[in-house]
């Protein structure tokens, strides 16, 4: 069920800090009491392939956020040592040394369950038995959140599929168009582009120019 048009959770998670200090962590707080945005992105596991491409991917495009008033936080279901461990591995072995953006330690899965982004299911065996099936890691779900705590933006990708992080830039910069000037962007709008009113009149005139 699309969680989009609605509040956050209010709840806090632990976290570690690039520095190895121990955190927790609110989004619905980081957005509201902060007057920001939040870009918060899962992962399935520390020590793996895809994600740490991801993680360095979003620390390159780091400073475009912060221009943005956005703040990243990556998180998985790792444990704050397990993150630190990582943190302290160079990019050329595989680790993600140079992160300097949080990462929630949601081990409990509270959460990941409350978003419903777990891959975790049970069937029943030959003698009537639950049993649980599904890796228990998170799919690479990506969530924007505006400064009311209010999620804008929602996806999740399969496991083996990397994000392009730059959409998420160009959907910060349209949800912001929209917030200053009360305008509709349309597909593939970036900014300095054309938007359009929210009217039929508009909508032909950008379709007779485009």
């Amino acid at each position: 069920m699309s969680l989009v048009g609605k509040k956050f959770p209010n709840v806090a998670v632990d976290a570690m800090s690039e520095m190895g200090d121990d955190l927790k962590i609110n989004i619905f707080e980081e957005a509201t009491v902060n007057q920001q945005k939040v870009l918060l992105f899962w992962y399935p596991k520390d020590f793996t392939f895809v994600c740490p491409t991801e993680l360095h991917a979003f620390q390159e495009a780091l400073g475009e956020f912060e221009k943005r008033n956005t703040k990243v936080i990556g998180a998985s279901c790792d444990t704050n040592e397990v993150h630190f461990a990582w943190l302290n591995v160079s990019k050329d072995n595989g680790g993600i040394e140079g992160v300097t953006y949080p990462l929630l330690a949601d081990t409990h899965r509270q959460l990941a369950n409350m978003l419903g982004i777990v891959d975790q299911d049970f069937e029943y065996n030959d003698e009537g038995e639950e049993v649980f099936t599904g890796s228990n890691v998170t799919y690479r779900a990506t969530y924007l959140i505006d400064e009311t705590g209010k999620i804008f933006h929602e996806s999740v990708n399969d496991m083996p599929l990397g994000r392009n992080v730059k959409e998420y830039l160009r959907l910060i910069d349209a949800y912001t168009h929209v917030q200053k000037h009360g305008e509709v962007c349309p597909a593939n709008w970036e900014e300095g582009k054309d938007a359009m009113k929210a009217d039929r009149n508009s909508t032909a005139e950008y379709l007779a120019k485009n």
